[in-house]
């Protein structure tokens, strides 16, 4: 089986892992992206989270003329709707879904697996998530847009699953109007989503990474 290269950290390595995190990192970044942000989570000494960060693969990127980058998806136009090519998404989706059944098999119930994605591999995630047939714990959202909304079809393992979405209200790359339209979309849908407004831009804060650690705990101590 060929999985996406990933960087991996585990917070309690003496500990035996019962919960993982696969976290999808935006356009033109890497798996290393968010890795230093797992100190500044302050997660509890007795949760052992093995910490996934995949790397995207590299291909052109239209509305960045043409350039090759590490990327999710090819984006074809930057306008609010977001044009993107769906078929390199859900082939990034089901790469993610393979990630999820390779931490099944390493031992960690499909009930402690919690899908995060920035940006690019917010859409990802969202898609990953709402379409696997294994329940997962929940899905964190940041700074991202449902990019195959009218077209996904939620899976009832997942129709229930927590999802916090976050977003900065002065983003410039990403309108928070988009993460509004998500949030929305879901919220229609009947499914358990939150939104959280944050004063940044296209980023991540401090009191944002204090309320992703909140969310972890309430989601993965059960």
């Amino acid at each position: 089986m060929k999985y996406l290269p990933c960087v991996e950290k585990v917070t309690q390595p003496q500990l035996p892992v019962t919960a993982s995190v696969i976290w999808l990192h935006g356009l033109g970044a890497d798996g290393n992206d968010f890795a230093p942000l797992v100190p500044e989570l302050h997660l509890p000494d007795t949760l052992s989270i093995r910490f996934i960060f995949p790397h995207a693969p590299s291909m052109p990127v239209t509305i960045n003329g043409g350039y090759v980058m590490p990327a999710w998806y090819d984006i074809l136009e930057m306008n609010l709707d977001r044009r993107v090519d769906e078929k390199q998404l859900i082939a990034s989706a089901d790469a993610v879904k393979l990630l999820i059944d390779r931490e099944i098999e390493r031992g960690v119930a499909s009930e402690n697996i919690i899908l995060v994605g920035f940006s690019q591999g917010g859409a990802v995630a969202y898609h990953a998530g709402l379409t696997s047939d294994k329940p997962l714990a929940g899905l964190l959202i940041l700074s991202s847009y449902f990019a195959t909304s009218s077209c996904v079809e939620i899976q009832s393992a997942n129709k229930n699953i927590p999802i916090l979405i976050q977003h900065g209200s002065a983003d410039p790359v990403v309108p928070e109007v988009l993460g509004q339209r998500a949030y929305h979309f879901l919220q229609e849908r009947g499914c358990n989503v939150q939104f959280e407004s944050y004063p940044m831009e296209h980023t991540v804060c401090f009191p944002q990474i204090a309320a992703m650690s909140r969310w972890f705990q309430t989601v993965l101590i059960k």
